[in-house]
C-alpha cells in the first residue's frame, strides 16, 4: 500500500508499540478468561489513550502516538476512543488495523484457541468496510498467503494456524 516517504519507520513504531498502554490495565482484566463486562471494557479501551499520552512525550515518537490513539478506531465509526469515521483515521491506524486483527485472530487467546490463516483471512474479507478500510482490506488481500506463511515461520512462530484449511 503505498504510503509517504519515511511513513513505514513511523508504522514500525507505532506497531511495536501499540499496546503499551496495557501496562497501566489492571491484570485480572488483561488477563481474564472470559468476557469482560461493560466496567472492564471501559477500562480497557483507555488503553490508546494512555499510550497515546506515553509517547506524546517522546518527539521522535509523536507520529506514532497517533496510530496508537487510533488503532481501534474502525472505518464504519463504531470504533474508540474518539470514534472517527473513514479517513479521518490515520492511515497508519487503518493499516495496522488489518495486521493487529490478523495476528489476534491466528494466535492462541485466553479466552480462545488461535483461528486458521483461512478462517482469519474470511472474517477481515467479511469486516471490510466495517472495521476496516476496504482499500487496505484489497492490499492484504492481493499479498500470496505464500508470504504470510514465511513471515509467520521467519519470526519463529508456529505455522499451525495456517495449515489447516478447515
Amino acid at each position: 500500500m503505498p504510503v509517504p516517504d519515511g511513513y513505514l519507520a513511523i508504522l514500525a513504531r507505532a506497531a511495536f508499540l501499540h499496546d503499551i498502554g496495557k501496562i497501566a490495565i489492571p491484570d485480572g482484566i488483561l488477563r481474564k478468561p472470559g468476557a469482560l463486562n461493560d466496567d472492564e471494557k471501559q477500562i480497557m479501551r483507555k488503553h490508546c489513550e494512555i499510550g497515546h499520552n506515553m509517547l506524546m512525550r517522546t518527539p521522535f515518537l509523536r507520529g506514532a502516538a497517533e496510530i496508537l490513539l487510533a488503532h481501534q478506531e474502525f472505518f464504519d465509526g463504531t470504533g474508540y476512543p474518539r470514534g472517527f469515521k473513514g479517513e479521518e483515521i490515520p492511515l497508519g491506524a487503518r493499516i495496522f488495523a488489518v495486521a493487529d486483527a490478523l495476528d489476534a485472530m491466528i494466535s492462541d487467546q485466553a479466552y480462545r484457541r488461535a483461528l486458521t490463516f483461512f478462517h482469519a483471512r474470511e472474517e477481515i474479507r467479511r469486516c471490510s468496510g466495517a472495521q476496516f478500510d476496504p482499500k487496505v482490506v484489497e492490499a492484504f488481500f492481493s499479498l500470496p498467503e505464500s508470504l504470510w506463511v514465511y513471515l509467520r515461520k521467519s519470526l519463529g512462530l508456529s505455522i499451525w494456524a495456517f495449515a489447516s484449511k478447515q
